[in-house]
């Protein structure tokens, strides 16, 4: 968005990614997020949908951990997940409970949570017509406010009205951007190159095909994601709720099955960190919360967001997840595909740029 914004003429914009000199002449512009379409992942879709392999793409890096509350604030901010502090997909709030992003609704204030502005918001001080296209029932939730706000909603329902409505943006200059999550969705629940999954990467394509039909003169399509995916066996899952060594010490679990925040009875660190790096082995990188802050996965770490991150950090590695029994909903600890870890199949995703 930094990128976008420079083209489009924001004051202050950089163009980190050097996307001047191709869309020179560009005055208005849609960026789609696929949710769940990595970069690893297009080789599959393009069986299905054969025009994401008719069309260029650049790799990028996702933030991390590489999940979609995160990655969607950052790419609405253009920061880091440290300054933004959306640091996972669940995260312990300073009264003790969990916020799951994609369940927040206005506790705490999205405001005050997520304290940066978008570049959807300075798009918007600049002139720029923005616009955000996603489902209805998005408006006004926690993670559209804390990643979008800025922009003018409009609701699309389905991959049709998603396109239609992305579209009549474009009819004048400015900014649109998209999100479709039906791809992530089938890969959680039936895993990547599953028949639904392959559904709905014929879905994605003919939402591409759309799209790239009816750009209007003077726009461009950037199609991107948050993240790839990965499925994961059975025997590649720990329960901490069934274990009784994995439980010992812990008074709250938030994150993710690929990215573990442990926030620890007083004085109980170290031991958790040697009883689950016993019981994890070569599975997981189990770290200490300053030893990921330095490690540089979020970028600096404001003290105000510090406990978001829990005492211990456990990275997941290979095929491998930590799920929760217990402590979050059954369903978490029951799908097939998952992410949010540093493999390249998580954190590599694509952009496609079309003019």
């Amino acid at each position: 968005m930094p990128s976008v914004s420079a083209v489009l003429g924001v004051p202050g914009a950089t163009d980190v990614l050097g996307l001047g000199a191709q869309l020179a002449g560009v005055d208005r512009i849609a960026v789609l997020l696929v949710d769940g379409l990595g970069t690893y992942q297009i080789p599959v879709a393009a069986a299905h949908a054969p025009i994401l392999r008719e069309l260029p793409t650049r790799a990028l890096t996702s933030g991390f951990p590489s999940t979609t509350p995160v990655s969607l604030v950052t790419l609405g901010t253009g920061a880091l997940p440290g300054a933004h502090g959306v640091l996972g997909f669940t995260l312990r709030k300073p009264d003790g409970g969990i916020l799951n992003h994609i369940q927040w609704k206005d506790d705490p204030d999205p405001a005050d949570w997520q304290p940066l502005p978008t570049r959807f918001e300075t798009a918007t001080a600049a002139g720029v017509n923005v616009t955000q296209v996603t489902r209805p029932e998005f408006e006004g939730t926690g993670l559209t406010v804390a990643a979008n706000r800025g922009a003018a909603f409009s609701g699309g329902g389905d991959p049709l009205a998603l396109s239609t409505r992305m579209l009549a943006a474009l009819a004048r200059p400015g900014l649109v951007y998209g999100y479709h999550p039906d791809l992530d969705h089938q890969g959680h629940v039936a895993g990547v190159g599953s028949l639904p999954w392959q559904e709905a990467a014929v879905e994605v394509g003919s939402l591409v095909e759309r799209l790239v039909d009816g750009l209007p003169a003077g726009a461009a399509l950037l199609v991107t994601a948050d993240h790839g995916q990965l499925n994961v066996p059975l025997e590649g899952r720990f329960d901490l709720g069934s274990d009784p060594v994995l439980a010992a010490g812990i008074v709250a679990v938030s994150g993710e099955p690929r990215v573990r925040y442990l926030y620890v009875e007083d004085g109980a660190r170290d031991d958790v960190i040697a009883a689950w790096r016993g019981v994890l082995g070569d599975a997981a990188w189990v770290l200490t919360r300053e030893e990921a802050i330095a490690g540089g996965w979020y970028g600096p770490v404001p003290p105000a967001h510090l406990s978001r991150l829990g005492d211990v950090v456990v990275i997941c590695q290979g095929r491998a997840v930590v799920v929760a029994s217990g402590w979050e909903p059954p369903a978490a600890g029951r799908l097939v595909g998952y992410h949010g870890s540093v493999t390249a199949a998580e954190m590599t995703v694509p952009l496609v740029i079309v003019r």
